[in-house]
């Protein structure tokens, strides 16, 4: 039993034996900073019943605990708020009990399964800042949900055909020359991304030609000669041209193996991939179940639509009046064939605000489809990351390339590392591993500290600060604890044998205290599909650790009980903080 529990239970009995009252839910909260104490209990409610006023009833109340249990070493009254401190011996049994159980921080099984779907690129250009966002966020709630209790299903969908795709297609027919990412030295997705781009240059410049022709803008837009080439090609692809799909087929591969460079180098991996070359013809089936349900209605001109405006998501196309799909039609189509596939209760898209609008209306879809997994979705919405210049724009290619960001990062940690001199006596393989670390530590933090619906500016300088509220500051107390146990056994300090009770100071009872919000902490990021939280408190345990790291002798303690006492408390320390940053895809160095 945890000490809320306990104390809820130890104030249930005070009031029942000192009022005979018999209660049924006691209320506890933390206690306000400027008092002493750790959990407030409020009397004010008892003061019609008892007829005696707020401060009595506290007074009673505490004095009956600090007599009659051994969880509650001191009290005081403020008015009608009975502030309570909890004993040194409680938190010692607390510290125990956390260093014995081998499963600490994993909450029960479930017997319940969850597919979260993230990532989502497009084969027409690498990965970048936003992309990344995404990625730690749909891996970092993975990891959650996995300590839950839940199984857990990674996927992917990626986006491989469409015009989009088609635009790097044609500007690699019209300007390649046949190079390929061995020719050039570049990875596959830069080398289809560098023809995304091209695209849009040699596309904007013939919509000013023919403006200056005379042509309307509006119009131009839709008529030069690349779209309209563009445009062919899509249709030739759908229709299955051989060579159209062979180039198809091998910029992908382009594209494939350099987004599986990129993936390993941030620790992202998926239990499926889905395609969109193979998902886009779904839905349609969906679209005639609805309309003989009649969820759909047809228009004279043949189209479907769904009127969705007693939900405030107005009328919705579903199929085109040629019969072709819309977006809309291929999700339905892709959501059935996933909860075909798994046998799962849930699915967690990670996508970004601006597709809101697109999740409100697939999710009322399959509700009135009568789906048995339509109230188990979830859209988890994420605001854009700005950089401190501005806003990104893939087609005029100032986005922030994934690849680029990390090498920087890289570069950053090196410099700031050889700055500090903390790794003067490493090896360069060893070294280069913990450059990539703290890289991947504060990039990865930072966008994870922040709420997902919050859009953000990411500024690299500030990251990887080792004093701020960064990943770097939480990476290095973590290898400034493991330096301090590594000491403790080389003094041959025994961790076996049961703590002894000693008098605490408060920088010991916080550090304990937090430790025993672990498991909390980590039901309420799953509840919440909130990996910031878990952020914030491996802050919270890391800065606490300082403090006590600050305040008290450790090693040179003169008492061999409260030296192992610390040592121990030290170890239940780094491991929580481990297990946290683990939860977050975030490696921790053992030396720094």
């Amino acid at each position: 039993m945890d000490i809320q529990a306990q104390l809820k239970l130890a104030i249930a009995e005070a009031i029942s034996s000192l009022f005979s009252i018999p209660v049924e839910t006691v209320l506890i909260q933390p206690t306000k900073k400027e008092f002493e104490g750790l959990y407030t209990f409020v009397t004010f409610p008892l003061t019609k019943t008892t007829r005696k006023s707020p401060v009595e009833i506290g007074q009673a109340i505490g004095s009956y605990l600090k007599e009659n249990t051994k969880i509650v070493s001191k009290f005081n009254v403020v008015q009608g708020f009975l502030n309570l401190s909890i004993s040194d011996a409680v938190w010692i049994d607390e510290l125990s009990g956390i260093l014995a159980d081998p499963d600490w921080g994993r909450l029960p099984a479930r017997n319940e399964s969850v597919m979260v779907e993230f990532s989502s690129p497009n084969t027409n250009k690498p990965l970048h800042l936003g992309h990344l966002r995404n990625n730690f966020l749909g891996d970092s709630v993975s990891r959650i949900l996995k300590a839950n209790g839940y199984e857990v299903v990674k996927a992917c969908l990626v986006n491989d055909r469409g015009i989009h795709i088609c635009k790097s297609m044609l500007a690699y027919q019209e300007f390649g020359n046949g190079e390929t990412p061995e020719s050039t030295g570049m990875k596959g997705d830069h080398l289809i991304g560098k023809y995304y781009v091209w695209f849009d240059k040699a596309h904007k410049q013939q919509i000013e030609e023919l403006v200056e022709e005379g042509m309307p803008r509006e119009e131009a837009e839709k008529k030069t000669p690349l779209l309209l080439k563009v445009q062919e090609m899509l249709r030739q692809w759908e229709q299955g041209d051989p060579e159209i799909v062979a180039l198809w087929k091998q910029m992908n591969a382009w594209v494939y193996t350099g987004f599986a460079e990129t993936y390993y180098e941030i620790g992202v991996s998926f239990d499926k991939t889905y395609y969109e070359s193979e998902t886009y013809l779904l839905g349609k089936d969906v679209i005639e179940d609805g309309l003989q349900k009649n969820v759909f209605y047809r228009k004279s001109d043949g189209s479907v639509w769904i009127d969705l405006a007693d939900e405030g998501l107005d009328q919705k196309l579903v199929l085109r009046s040629d019969g072709t799909s819309v977006y809309i039609t291929q999700d339905l189509g892709t959501t059935d064939l996933k909860f075909q596939d798994f046998p799962i209760q849930r699915g967690i898209w990670v996508v970004g605000n601006e597709q809101d609008y697109h999740f409100a209306v697939l999710f009322a879809i399959l509700r009135r489809l009568g789906r048995p997994y339509a109230d188990g979705l979830f859209h988890l919405s994420y605001g854009m990351v700005d950089l401190p210049s501005g806003k990104m724009k893939s087609r005029e290619g100032t986005v922030v390339d994934a690849d680029d960001l990390i090498e920087e990062m890289i570069e950053t940690a090196r410099n700031r590392t050889r700055e500090l001199g903390k790794i003067d006596d490493f090896e360069s393989e060893e070294a280069a591993k913990l450059y990539h670390m703290l890289a991947m530590g504060a990039l990865k933090y930072y966008l994870l500290k922040v709420d997902p619906k919050k859009r953000m500016t990411f500024n690299p300088e500030e990251s990887i600060d080792f004093q701020g509220h960064t990943g770097p500051f939480i990476q290095y107390t973590h290898a400034r604890i493991c330096s301090v146990l590594r000491k403790a056994e080389q003094l041959g300090i025994n961790l076996k044998d049961p703590l002894i009770p000693v008098e605490l100071a408060d920088s010991e009872q916080q550090l304990v205290y937090l430790l025993t919000q672990f498991v909390q902490r980590i039901a309420e990021a799953g509840t919440d599909y909130a990996p910031s939280y878990l952020a914030q408190y491996a802050f919270e345990l890391a800065k606490a650790y300082n403090q006590f790291y600050g305040e008290l002798s450790i090693l040179s303690e003169p008492d061999a009980d409260k030296l192992k006492f610390r040592v121990a408390l030290s170890k239940a320390v780094v491991e929580t903080i481990c297990k946290t940053m683990e939860l977050l895809g975030i490696e921790v160095p053992t030396k720094m």
